[in-house]
Order: structure tokens, then sequence, then C-alpha cells
């Protein structure tokens, strides 16, 4: 192995690990706050700390909105996806919450063949049927207790998947830094709406009361651990390639679980252990699958 593929992986490692300790944070704040106020706080001070750098490092010009339809469908994913996760960690253990996440790849494929038009694969079908399998594992105990709210981490992955194709739809249509606070900016705006609406509907979930200062500055963190994360996984990407560091994803199944065992008392059972195994086993399948395909295209290209 490369030393800068050593060193991408190294990177990838520690982002992903960053990630989750966010995570661990925001599971702390659960009943001091309510998971809308959470999300909106923390789009609030992103979308506002990337405002400023951006208009110091490209003026106005940083401020585009190219491709609106494409833009909307980033922020929304991105403000639906956030609700969903955050309101999921506040209501079952934070590594169940996780693992369900991990069908994103998997929606993202079959969403991007009615959406982008790309052609469905047999590799697709058999990864999602089978982390579907496993999200259903999971989720027995956690239904039973929680009801329909069981599903909001499967929610959370629409919302991510329909950002993530929102990304390459506007690849390369302006820098990393105005991609960045164009997401934060709309899903700020649609948290905002999501609040209004809830609070008119009388939904208690979403009332909020001044925070203390903890929830604030745990917020700050949360902000600043997410941007930070992302940062460490886009060099990553840069020395080792997105498809060689796309499995170190799954450390944060093995962070949030330690977390949560030593934090907040959540010891999985062995059928959660099972349900995550076959979720991250699918998503191995489907990356590797997906390399395959890469190697054949270039070799009969070149």
């Amino acid at each position: 192995m490369h030393q800068s593929e050593r060193s991408g992986l190294l990177f990838a490692l520690l982002g992903f690990t960053v990630l989750s300790l966010g995570d661990g944070v925001m599971k702390s704040m659960a009943g001091e706050w309510p998971a809308t106020g959470v999300a909106l706080l923390r789009y609030s001070i992103g979308a506002t700390v990337l405002g400023v750098i951006l208009a110091i490092r490209e003026g106005r010009t940083g401020f585009r909105f190219p491709h609106p339809r494409a833009q909307l469908m980033r922020g929304i994913g991105m403000g639906i996806a956030t609700i969903a996760f955050f309101s999921a960690v506040f209501l079952m253990p934070l590594a169940t919450a996780t693992a369900i996440g991990f069908m994103t790849p998997m929606i993202t494929a079959i969403l991007a063949q009615f959406i982008l038009g790309e052609p469905a694969r047999r590799a697709t079908w058999i990864a999602s049927i089978a982390a579907f399998t496993g999200v259903l594992i999971i989720l027995r105990p956690s239904f039973m207790d929680i009801g329909w709210a069981a599903f909001l981490p499967l929610l959370a992955s629409v919302g991510f998947s329909m950002s993530i194709i929102g990304n390459r739809m506007v690849a390369g249509r302006a820098s990393a830094l105005s991609m960045q606070f164009t997401v934060a900016s709309i899903a700020m705006v649609f948290l905002v709406f999501a609040f209004a609406v809830g609070t008119l509907g009388g939904f208690v979930a979403t009332k909020l009361t001044i925070p203390d200062w903890t929830i604030i500055v745990r917020c700050i963190i949360i902000a600043a651990t997410a941007s930070i994360a992302h940062w460490l996984v886009y060099l990553a990407t840069t020395k080792a390639g997105a498809a060689t560091i796309a499995p170190m994803v799954y450390v944060q199944l093995l962070v949030t679980a330690i977390l949560g065992i030593v934090f907040f008392a959540d010891r999985p059972d062995a059928m959660t252990m099972l349900g995550a195994a076959i979720i991250v086993g699918a998503g191995l399948y489907l990356w590797r699958e997906g390399g395959q395909r890469r190697r054949a295209n270039m070799t009969s290209n070149s």
C-alpha cells in the first residue's frame, strides 16, 4: 500500500471517528431540548460561520445558486435527514440508529435509477434486500418499544440519499465551500419551516424554550465536529480515493457502540448485532461489486 493510501485511510478513520463523537455529544442532549431545536441551532451556527468564511474568501461570486432544483434537493434532504436522525438518537441507542443509517448507499443507488437514470444493477437489489432484512431484525424490539418512530433512522437515510444525489447533480458547479454553505443555509430554512409547522400543529417535540448555555455549547461542538469530520474525509478522498476509503465509514458503528456502552448504558443485544452485521455486509458487498465494475470499465476503455 502506498504512503498516500495509508495516510488517506488514517484521515478517513479520524474523520468518521470525529463524526461519531459529535453524535455522542448530540445523544447527551436527549430530554434536555427538542431534536428540532438542536438541528435548527446546529445549522444556524454552521450556515453563519460558513457564510462569513465564504464572503471573506470568495466574495459575492461564492453565493451563486447553480441548478436550483438540485440545490433544494440537497438542502431539504439534509434537513429531513437531520431531524429524523437527531430524533432517532434521542429515542433509541446510538449504535442502533447508526447501524440503520448504513442503508444510505443502497437507498442512494435505488433512487439514482429513477432520478438520474442510472441503470439498475443486480448487486444493488441484492444488497438492498439483505440490508433491509438487517434493518427489520434491528427494529423488531425498538418498534415494540417506541412504535413507528423506530423507522426514523430509515427516513434519515432517505434524506441523506436525496442530498447525495443532489451533490452528484451539482458537482463541479461551485467550490466545495460554496456547496457546503448552500446546503447548510437551505437546511436551516427548511428546519425553520418545519419548526413553524410543528409549532402551529401543536407537536410537543417542536416546542422550544430558551436553551441552557450548555445546550448552545454542545450544538457548537456538534457543528464543529461535523465540519472537521467532513474536511478530514475530503482530505482522505484526495489521497486515497473515495472507493478506497468507503469501507472506513463502518468505524462509526464501533465508535458509537463504545460510546453507548460507556456513557449511556446502551448495550446492543445479539439480534441488534446480527442485524448490524447484515447491513454492513450488504454495504461491503455493494462496494466490492462497484469496485469490480469500475475496474472492468477501465480495462475495456484502455
